[in-house]
């Protein structure tokens, strides 16, 4: 594995700035662009170690990355690469599909399990940012809908204030009808 501090020629406590500093100028420096008139071989090593300060760059300017690399790095046995240790206690028990560890399912096949790791699933889910911001747009979706439809209703109201009022209308109508019967 290679040093990504030693490559970019700074300490283990280097800020982002100090990083970013560092590279820029080993960019400049080993940029093939800047080599395009250097023999094959010169080439093939500028551009080699062009790489090598882009990946160093890119592990430790993240600081997930950065946290990872300094874990594997620095820790004890083992594999070099933290993603990959399956011996470590870390990852016991689990799997990695992608770039996530799961946890295997239960060895016990009783419904009672599977409905507690099923509910589990669910709430984890249930409290996902993406499934949290999705109930936010949609509540904000209804609470829309419902102010739209009671000022519309307002609205119609305010326009047509007779039309509400047809049940006493009717009954006064069906009065003067019977006064007029009876002064016929």
């Amino acid at each position: 594995m290679a040093d990504h501090y030693r490559i970019l020629g700074i300490t283990k406590n280097a800020s982002k700035s100090e990083i970013k500093d560092a590279f820029r100028k080993l960019a400049v420096q080993f940029h093939p662009d800047k080599h395009a008139q250097s023999s094959k071989s010169a080439k093939d090593a500028v551009t080699l170690k062009f790489k090598q300060v882009s990946e160093a760059y890119e592990v430790l300017i993240d600081d997930r990355k950065r946290a990872a690399y300094n874990l594997s790095r620095y820790s004890s046995g083992g594999s070099n690469n933290f993603y990959n240790n399956n011996n470590s206690s870390y990852n016991a028990g689990y799997y990695r599909r992608g770039g996530t560890y799961y946890r295997p399912p239960p060895s016990s096949s009783s419904g009672a399990n599977r409905f507690a790791t099923n509910l589990d699933a669910v709430f984890r889910y249930m409290t996902t940012r993406s499934f949290l911001l999705h109930l936010a747009f949609a509540g904000i979706l209804l609470g829309g809908t419902v102010v739209i439809d009671m000022s519309g209703e307002a609205l119609w109201k305010m326009q047509n204030p007779g039309v509400f009022n047809l049940k006493k209308s009717f009954e006064e109508a069906m009065k003067s009808i019977e006064r007029n019967r009876e002064e016929d």
